[in-house]
């Protein structure tokens, strides 16, 4: 499963429990042929698939029968998880989500904002504005929008050391 995938999958669930209704224009929900299967882990190993050494008996095919693709599907990367069921992500990805959540707002700039996250259990997210990308009183108030955007992420998304 690709990146973009994962990101968009994750970006639609952040943003349905945050109520936004704004979705970004460049992020699509992920096809239903690629979301992985879910399965009772302990949520730090990651599942391995059970590959059998010896390939599956070929049916007989007549003349006119195409032959069917002889390679085996590789199965999805699996998203890794906390026991208490939190998705594990770099503070890079974390970054882009809740850079993704801000650019939601009213008047957010298009370029010049910096998002850090920073910390271990309780991590928090940091921002900063280039000169002359906002005003004082939007960066005043997207900064004001961090800690709750933050207490909402933490329920859902713990950080990847």
């Amino acid at each position: 499963m690709s990146e973009d995938v994962k990101d968009a999958g994750l970006m639609a669930m952040i943003s349905s429990i945050l109520g936004g209704n704004k979705r970004a224009d460049t992020i699509a929900p992920p096809p239903l042929t690629e979301v992985p299967p879910t399965a009772p882990t302990d949520g730090f190993e990651p599942l391995e698939a059970s590959i059998p050494d010896a390939a599956p008996a070929m049916p007989e095919m007549t003349s006119d029968a195409a032959p069917a693709a002889t390679r085996p599907v590789e199965p999805p990367a699996k998203i890794a998880t906390t026991p208490d069921g939190k998705q594990l992500l770099p503070a890079e990805a974390i970054a882009d989500l809740v850079l993704g959540e801000l650019r939601k707002m009213e008047n957010f700039p298009g370029t010049g904002a910096t998002v850090t996250v920073y910390g271990y259990r309780h991590w928090n997210a940091m921002i900063t504005f280039a000169p002359f990308s906002t005003s004082f009183q939007n960066a005043t108030r997207f900064r004001q929008a961090m800690p709750d955007l933050v207490f909402k992420l933490r329920r859902f998304v713990e950080l990847e050391i």
